[in-house]
């Protein structure tokens, strides 16, 4: 099943893992006209595997992967929706102990699920996150049994896990942030999870750059990346002016066989960003000697390739990956495949960022003005 197991053992709370987070629970979305995402999610292979007893929520679901559909008039989700259009109102960790965690975090400054915000989506424990979403601690799975049996109805089979388009878990859940609230948002995740910063990125375009601050969580499984914008025009700046606050950038979901996966997700009609370069697929040899990868098919599929390739007969450690064009909003997937490396891949970040700044030009958002000059 990959780098995440379900037969794995449960972590335990301690000094190094203080909330005991096992991984992602579960992402919310929201939209002014839901069917579309019901649309979305059956396009890129979910299965509506349960329906909440009494609120017009649903959930999709493929591998290990839970998305909440919320339709629920006076909901959180829905506030949240009318505040910033199609979103990503909440997303869920697991833990050992949800009240812990919860009661932890509130002793530590975070600051509780405001009622006033409308219905919480589950009863759950939450605390505000990224933007004014939720963060929920779910600590009902595996062998303490389903968070979902309690307030939802199984459609059929109770905790099926569909293949779908076979996507199978959460690799990470990147965050957009406002110029200088970066360090904000690692203080938040650093303070109360004990996540640590395992990447850097200083990433500059022709027109625009960003700067990014990959972080993990004690357990592993939980990897948010934050981004900043270095101008006015990149795209992280026009993500925040479209979802009118910071947020949920993308979601990444990690799949077993990336080429079958996305020739799969091509036919069902998925849009992807930009295709980099005939020069980025040329120079893949040089840059990761012996990747055993097949160029033709990876350039067919526009999936980028990154990691490092065989080093005095080490075997190649490589990371795959594609990404979908904004498809929520500004909200968009990311597809990828862990072939021994557990980190970002400053190649294919920047790749990906590259391919969205020529999206950018496409559109007219950028490109009216000459590149910035060279610092000196």
């Amino acid at each position: 099943m990959g780098p995440f197991p379900h037969d794995a053992p449960r972590p335990t709370i301690s000094d190094h893992n203080p909330m005991g987070t096992d991984g992602f629970a579960f992402v919310e979305f929201a939209h002014p006209e839901p069917e579309k995402l019901h649309a979305l999610f059956r396009q890129m292979g979910f299965t509506a595997v349960a329906r909440h007893r009494r609120k017009a929520v649903t959930l999709y679901r493929q591998g290990d992967i839970n998305y909440l559909l919320n339709e629920e008039p006076g909901s959180h989700a829905l506030r949240f929706s009318e505040a910033h259009g199609p979103c990503v109102p909440s997303m869920a960790f697991r833990v050992v102990d949800a009240q812990h965690a919860y009661q932890r975090a509130l002793e530590l400054g975070a600051e509780a699920a405001d009622p006033a915000d409308g219905d919480r989506t589950m009863d759950l424990p939450a605390i505000k996150g990224i933007g004014g979403s939720l963060l929920y601690f779910v600590d009902r799975y595996g062998d303490k049994g389903s968070t979902y049996d309690a307030e939802f109805e199984w459609l059929g089979e109770r905790e099926p896990a569909p293949q779908g388009a076979g996507l199978f878990y959460i690799d990470h859940l990147t965050h957009n942030v406002y110029r200088g609230r970066m360090d904000v948002w690692y203080a938040f995740y650093n303070k109360l999870f004990n996540f640590r910063q395992i990447r850097y990125f200083d990433i500059k375009g022709e027109y625009t750059g960003l700067f990014s601050r990959a972080l993990t969580s004690p357990d592993g499984r939980i990897r948010i990346p934050l981004n900043e914008s270095a101008d006015d025009e990149s795209q992280i700046e026009e993500y925040l002016r479209e979802y009118k606050g910071e947020g949920i950038q993308h979601i990444a979901c990690g799949c077993n066989d990336i080429y079958g996966t996305i020739e799969g997700l091509r036919e069902s009609g998925l849009t992807f960003m930009p295709s980099p370069p005939d020069t980025y697929y040329e120079r893949v040899d040089a840059r990761l000697p012996g990747h055993g990868e097949d160029l033709a098919r990876l350039k067919k599929n526009g999936i980028l390739v990154d990691g490092e390739g065989v080093v005095e007969h080490k075997k190649a450690r490589l990371l795959l990956q594609i990404f979908s064009g904004n498809v929520i909003g500004p909200v968009f997937f990311e597809f990828i495949e862990r072939k021994g490396d557990d980190g970002f891949g400053e190649g294919n970040f920047r790749a990906l960022f590259e391919s969205i700044e020529e999206d950018q030009v496409r559109r007219g958002v950028i490109g009216s003005r000459q590149p910035a000059p060279a610092a000196e």
